[in-house]
């Protein structure tokens, strides 16, 4: 298996190698045509991906047909480190979730986080995980929080830090309320299935068959926010409006229609939403799931950006990115399929 994806790896480096003698503009470089403001330095950098969702299995596709490349989406996260890496500026990066497929046979599942984790500790610096249902589908809690360094309590995903004076980041748990990856018993599992009971008839919890509109979320694949976590949450946010603080809030789940499908979001998003709208210091909500990508501006002004997913990247394509963080604006430059994205002031805050 492992010479069989360093074939795969192998076979892309030489395309693009390729493609730099025949089109030296079009390099490995490419952000999609976005730029920095010149003569100014961001506060802080860090590297995005999301979805990587690897496994040693045959390509497939989502129940959507959409195709999957399980084995060459460790080759985009290789791909992804190494110019991190080459970025040399970059002061952490952050990981959206789903780390490995859930098709990923059980016996292997241990190695294959451990795999992909391993891949993440080549960046010269911190990385940061987000978990996603395919993480939970492989892993228990807690299994998967220590073995990714996830900090937390009681088996709790969700925790903030600062990379500047002027920013906070805040990493939500969206499966704190969920059908997978809490024991069978526990309480938080059984409030998730009585929660689907009431607004999912269909016997397979995981199909939307029938929902409209923005029921269509309440499948199993999602989840929701605990009420201690939204009060956490209010908490975070109250303090970093008192320290002036700029906030970024990053959940695997998507937090705004506008930047996701009804069928990907949180939940219980409202709520969530309804905490960060009584403040006036989160700037950008960020997010995996939703594998096409997408950007929004809510009444708020705030911005959403869900990512591409690195597992639908065929060979010899890129989904990942790395986001220069200003005090007025982020500037995500996307490589490949990773659109890139200016999020900066509305016209209502300048």
């Amino acid at each position: 298996m492992q010479a069989a994806c360093n074939g795969i790896c192998n076979h892309s480096l030489l395309f693009r190698l390729l493609k730099l003698v025949i089109c030296p503009s079009d390099d490995m470089g490419s952000t999609n045509g976005l730029v920095s403001p010149p003569g100014k330095k961001p506060l802080f950098s860090f590297g995005v991906i999301s979805d990587v969702q690897y496994a040693d299995i045959p390509d497939g596709q989502s129940f959507l047909g959409v195709p999957r490349y399980y084995r060459h989406s460790i080759c985009v996260l290789q791909r992804a480190v190494q110019k991190w890496n080459n970025h040399r500026n970059l002061n952490f990066v952050i990981n959206f979730g789903d780390i490995v497929d859930g098709k990923c046979p059980s016996d292997q599942s241990l190695d294959a986080v451990k795999k992909v984790d391993n891949e993440f500790q080549k960046f010269n610096g911190p990385v940061y995980h987000l978990i996603g249902n395919h993480c939970l589908y492989n892993l228990p809690r807690d299994k998967l929080l220590p073995l990714l360094k996830i900090p937390g309590l009681n088996g709790h995903a969700y925790y903030d830090f600062s990379p500047s004076l002027e920013y906070r980041i805040v990493v939500l748990d969206g499966y704190d309320i969920s059908a997978i990856g809490w024991p069978q018993g526990h309480s938080k599992t059984l409030q998730a299935l009585e929660f689907l009971e009431t607004k999912n008839p269909n016997s397979d919890k995981n199909s939307p068959a029938g929902l409209l509109g923005l029921e269509r979320r309440f499948v199993m694949f999602n989840g929701a926010v605990g009420r201690e976590q939204l009060e956490w949450l209010d908490g975070i946010l109250k303090d970093a409006t008192k320290l002036k603080q700029k906030v970024i809030v990053c959940c695997h789940l998507p937090l705004d229609l506008g930047a996701s499908s009804q069928e990907a979001l949180l939940w219980n998003y409202d709520e969530v939403m309804n905490v960060i709208h009584r403040y006036n210091c989160v700037k950008a909500c960020l997010a995996g799931h939703d594998h096409k990508g997408g950007h929004s501006i809510d009444s708020h002004g705030i911005h959403h950006r869900s990512f591409e997913a690195a597992l639908e990247c065929p060979p010899d394509t890129d989904a990942f990115g790395h986001v220069d963080v200003y005090d007025n604006r982020l500037l995500l430059f996307g490589t490949d399929r990773m659109q890139s994205t200016e999020m900066s002031k509305t016209a209502q805050e300048a």
